[in-house]
């Protein structure tokens, strides 16, 4: 535990003896993103065209920079003290604000969004601050430095949000562009230099099942939109094999990231002398991509069960799509973790039988059950030849 030792009465981090356990506060905080994947799913359904693909992708970027951030600083600090809590609380109800603002982010609700964002961002950041007076200087100054990023980045989704139509889509990409390359640059500041992985000391088994947990989120908003939809239909032969199938695509999701990546994953940054290194690489930017998979898995569900015999160009991408960026993301979070010289093998040619079915798929040769049993065989492939191939191993 970093304590003050002038004091350590009044210090809010973490007691590090925890051994990175989850409190139920940060459980209850991420329903808030139950609803924002369900906001984001939806909204991607309505309109399948890329510019609205593109929208979606900045949004969801969006809500994960918020999420991830107050990860990382539930890992320093400790929930279950007042001050704490009344944050994630405060945080909540701004969350929820940004959910709800995500179906008209790009309509007339783009000032709330862009209001909510940045209220986030830099109310939880300046919040820390206050949080660590009094504690070791490299973590203050840290967060001195993420203040100015989040400063700078918040004043262009301002500036996007009381724009509209492309400006405002370029603003948000340039917000973004510098949310996402401040952690690379390990926040680099003009006269307050950058900071260092010993100023990321992060517990590596927190953060580690706080993602584990989000991707749960994930899947279980998968789960909801497939009953959700199959409930609505006639329950028919047809309708009946499209469930199965959406299902078990969903259940080869959760193996091949369960079964295997999550624990090795786990083992590798609890036991990593840069846990800041691998909290950074394999969890704040590969997970968006396995989150980004099962958002697009969930509309492709949908999608079978509402027209299980026909699907357009914009379904059939969407179908393939979802699972291909699924496995690039588990592929390159085991890549990292595994200190692999490559990514997993049935990862690679599991990404190369997706793109193979790309040509019959363009050719109309399947229907949208059809692509959709063909690619859940494909990630069980992937999923059973790993775990083969490491039992061997043992």
């Amino acid at each position: 535990m970093h304590s003050s030792s002038n004091h350590p009465h009044r210090s809010l981090l973490r007691n590090r003896s925890d051994g990175g356990k989850v409190e139920m506060v940060e459980l209850f905080f991420d329903l808030v993103f139950v609803f924002a994947i369900t906001q984001l799913s939806h909204g991607l359904l309505a309109d399948l065209g890329w510019d609205n693909a593109l929208r979606i992708g900045v949004l969801l970027l969006a809500v994960w920079w918020v999420w991830i951030y107050t990860s990382w600083v539930t890992n320093w600090l400790d929930p279950n003290r007042p001050p704490v809590r009344s944050a994630l609380f405060a945080l909540m109800l701004v969350g929820l604000l940004l959910s709800a603002s995500i179906p008209e982010a790009f309509g007339d609700k783009g000032w709330a969004f862009a209001l909510a964002y940045v209220g986030m961002q830099v109310g939880r950041t300046l919040f820390f601050l206050w949080a660590v007076r009094g504690e070791r200087a490299g973590m203050v100054r840290n967060f001195q430095r993420i203040l100015v990023w989040t400063l700078l980045a918040g004043a262009c989704w301002l500036a996007g949000g009381w724009s509209e139509g492309p400006a405002r889509l370029a603003w948000w990409v340039l917000a973004l562009a510098l949310d996402t390359a401040g952690p690379l640059v390990f926040f680099w500041v003009p006269g307050l230099g950058r900071s260092s992985l010993q100023d990321w000391d992060v517990d590596g088994s927190h953060l580690a099942e706080r993602c584990a947990l989000f991707v749960i989120i994930a899947l279980g908003e998968s789960l909801l939109v497939s009953g959700a939809t199959f409930a609505t239909h006639a329950w028919d032969s047809t309708s009946l094999m499209a469930f199965v199938t959406t299902f078990a695509g969903t259940v080869a999701m959760w193996w091949l990231y369960f079964a295997i990546g999550a624990e090795q994953g786990h083992h590798s940054i609890v036991h990593s002398e840069q846990a800041g290194r691998q909290a950074r690489m394999a969890y704040t930017y590969m997970h968006v991509l396995i989150v980004a998979g099962i958002i697009v898995c969930a509309v492709a569900d949908e999608l079978v069960l509402a027209h299980p015999a026909h699907a357009d160009n914009a379904a059939l991408v969407v179908i393939l799509g979802g699972p291909a960026l699924y496995l690039l993301g588990t592929a390159l979070f085991k890549w990292v973790t595994a200190k692999r010289i490559m990514p997993p093998l049935s990862h690679i040619v599991g990404l190369v039988l997706l793109g193979l079915l790309c040509i019959p798929a363009s050719q109309h040769t399947f229907s949208a059950m059809g692509l959709s049993a063909a690619t859940a065989v494909v990630l069980w492939v992937v999923a059973i030849w790993e775990s083969r191939s490491l039992r061997k191993k043992l």
